[in-house]
């Protein structure tokens, strides 16, 4: 049976994983990622760098099935990456304030050197936020390394008025879009 490797050192996208109740190991690349141009091209670029580079590493002869997934946020085409600090996270609320953005995951997943991809897109619409707010989600912390300054699974789900589109996508991994691509998936590699 071949072994389910997550290309991610993502803590959501493990969650998520665990929950399923899915057996994998952890095994992050060190890519460089892209974080300009088209956001479906770019989120699709960067899982297939992540998942390459694992299953490189692997080996010809590894029995494994790398998973990799990249999930970022963008207005029109504008990617919102992770931001840098208090002021460029605030920056970025005060821009989704109000406005719906767009939730775009590529996902890869590489077995015995086949290759598949998807991207998956979430509308999430923001409330209007004012600077209190937006000073309390900051000082909180929990927009530290979240695409777009947000995690809708914590605190940040008070900012969101709505989603049109798969949740588990926006918090960092569309699983309806996993299982289209490994159908078999839940069968071969779930926990004893």
């Amino acid at each position: 049976m071949s072994r389910l490797v997550l290309a991610s050192g993502s803590p959501q996208r493990r969650a998520i994983l665990a929950d399923l109740g899915l057996d994998f190991d952890v095994r992050p690349s060190d890519v460089a990622e892209e974080d300009e141009g088209p956001p479906r091209a770019v989120a699709e670029e960067n899982a297939l760098r992540k998942a390459l580079a694992v299953a490189e590493a692997a080996g010809a002869g590894a029995d494994e099935v790398v998973l990799g997934c990249d999930t970022l946020v963008a207005t029109e085409q504008s990617i919102w990456g992770k931001p840098a600090d208090e002021d460029a996270a605030r920056a970025t609320l005060r821009r989704l304030s109000g406005r719906t953005h767009e939730v775009v995951s590529g996902i890869v997943v590489v077995a015995h050197g086949d290759v598949r991809t998807a991207t998956e897109v979430t509308h999430v619409t923001f409330r209007e936020l004012d600077d209190a707010t937006i000073d309390w989600y900051v000082g909180c912390g929990e927009w530290q390394g979240r695409a777009g300054g947000y995690a809708i699974q914590g605190r940040g789900g008070i900012l969101v008025r709505r989603i049109e589109g798969d949740y588990l996508n926006v918090v960092g991994l569309p699983v309806a879009a996993l299982i289209g691509l490994r159908p078999g998936l839940m069968a071969e590699h779930a926990a004893s």
